[in-house]
């Protein structure tokens, strides 16, 4: 029993380590995702307002008006467009960056963040040696539990020199007791309990970030998520061009 216990405990911290590391990339995945493609998106929005517009004022028709409020609303400011769009659209509309993203005109890469794999390594080595799950008292939770935050911290930013800094303390820190024999069958059984529910908890994050948007996004195509990215701007400067000469022909006509 003690012996399924430890294999369940690690068990679960590799579980936690690829949840986290999943989480991660989706997380760095979305940002990169808004600063690319939001502009665009923006682009589209505005040009459905301006499509349905022009054909409200060429018809009159109530529900031709109708739906050009309905477009229009679409692209109104809300709050946290700033940091939704990460500084590529603000009250004036959509910034000389974003927009130079819809010419040819060069503009500067969007923001990268996305763990190297020595990064990975490194944060998988230490969430093994600093799990929470390891300290046998309050004390040592606490203090793994704080550090670990830290970990999550410097993981997620893809600071990989600070990760290694943490390495190096964590190895410099108080020597791990080593963990209590649990002789007791109940407190075994307990142990075994917890795990369990621990798992079934972290089983539903993992399927809401699988199923998330971005999610299936980086399922079709884990190796080169930039490239996905690329064609998806492609086909998205297609639809704009398209849109562009629907106007200019509403204009003319």
């Amino acid at each position: 029993m003690e012996r399924a216990v430890r294999a369940a405990e690690q068990a679960l911290i590799e579980f936690e380590i690829a949840v986290e590391t999943f989480r991660v990339e989706v997380e760095n995945f979305s940002r990169l995702h808004h600063q690319k493609l939001g502009p665009m998106y923006a682009r589209l929005d505005e040009l459905d307002a301006l499509i349905a517009e022009a054909k409200a004022e060429r018809s009159g028709d109530a529900e031709d008006l109708r739906l050009a409020r309905e477009a229009r609303s679409l692209v109104m400011p809300m709050p946290g467009v700033d940091e939704l769009f990460h500084d590529w659209m603000g009250s004036e509309g959509i910034s000389d960056d974003a927009g130079a993203m819809l010419t040819d005109r060069p503009v500067r890469p969007p923001q990268r963040v996305r763990p190297t794999e020595e990064a990975k390594r490194l944060y998988r080595e230490l969430v093994r040696q600093a799990h929470p799950d390891l300290a046998q008292d309050e004390a040592e939770r606490h203090r793994r539990d704080a550090f670990i935050a830290r970990v999550n911290a410097a993981y997620g930013r893809g600071e990989e020199q600070l990760l290694r800094e943490l390495a190096e303390e964590w190895a410099a820190g108080p020597a791990a007791v080593a963990e209590r024999r649990l002789s007791e069958s109940e407190e075994l059984y307990a142990r075994l309990e917890w795990l369990a529910q621990r798992k079934e908890l972290l089983t539903v994050v993992a399927r809401e970030l699988e199923d998330s948007a971005i999610g299936a996004m980086l399922r079709m195509a884990p190796e080169d998520p930039d490239r996905l990215l690329d064609e998806i701007a492609e086909q998205l400067l297609v639809q704009v061009s398209e849109k562009e000469a629907q106007l200019a022909a509403l204009a003319a006509g």
